[in-house]
């Protein structure tokens, strides 16, 4: 898989668990300060990367601020591949 796709089907995950597409183009911006994740809603995005791409992220395995961003995000995925 490549850095695109990876990017492209992370990008429509967070647009399905946030309900904004905005996370296409505000990249860097904390999900949570925006109110765009919750807790549930991070539950479910991990549920999402497991299903989608088979890479398992427990809850405690990460701090917030290491998956507050669409770019952060992708790359906690991009290590795990």
């Amino acid at each position: 898989m490549t850095y695109e796709e990876l990017e492209e089907k992370m990008l429509d995950i967070l647009e399905e668990v946030c309900g904004d597409d905005e996370v296409r183009t505000n990249r860097d911006e904390d999900l949570f300060a925006l109110g765009l994740l919750d807790s549930m809603g991070a539950i479910e995005l991990l549920v999402d990367i497991e299903d989608v791409f088979g890479v398992y992220i427990a809850p405690t395995e990460v701090e917030r601020d290491e998956m507050n961003t669409v770019n952060l995000i992708i790359h906690q995925v991009e290590i795990r591949l």
